[in-house]
């Protein structure tokens, strides 16, 4: 027999391994981006102006927001209902409003079946990284949605 807690709230998800690992990287990128901008020649037969340099060091900057934009996934569910962050944009539900939470074999990450027929994706629940721990989440997930109102199912 299998004992399952409830979970409580508020709660964050996030895919904490990818998020240190994409911002270590990004920030490490920029590091070196940096130290070889000071450490280009500024006198000789090719001559690097602060232009240059602040450009080389800027890539860096560019290639860390990139990866920082690329950490930013993440679902947070409280009394009220669900914010979901994604890439690019925020989304706060009720839990009224999500009808089912679905991650199939070979899905690229969970998806929030809305109760007004669109799909909204949760990229922060991604089996590709850790299959048990996106499953836990997407169990956990599933819980709170059944527990604090799923809207019912069209038939």
């Amino acid at each position: 027999m299998t004992v399952t807690t409830r979970p409580t709230l508020p709660l964050t998800i996030r895919p904490t391994l990818t998020r240190v690992v994409l911002l270590a990287i990004g920030l490490l990128t920029w590091a070196i981006l940096t130290l070889i901008a000071v450490l280009l020649p500024a006198g000789g037969a090719v001559s690097w102006g602060l232009g240059d340099r602040l450009a080389v060091s800027g890539s860096g900057l560019l290639v860390c927001a990139m990866l920082a934009l690329l950490s930013r996934p993440r679902v947070t569910a409280d009394e009220a209902g669900v914010t979901v962050v994604n890439l690019t944009t925020v989304r706060r539900l009720s839990w009224p409003e999500i009808v089912r939470v679905t991650l199939r074999p070979g899905d690229a990450w969970v998806t929030l079946d809305l109760a007004d027929g669109t799909v909204l994706p949760v990229m922060a629940i991604q089996p590709g990284v850790s299959r048990e721990r996106s499953l836990a989440d997407a169990r956990t997930l599933r819980d709170l949605v059944d527990r604090l109102g799923a809207a019912p199912e069209a038939t």
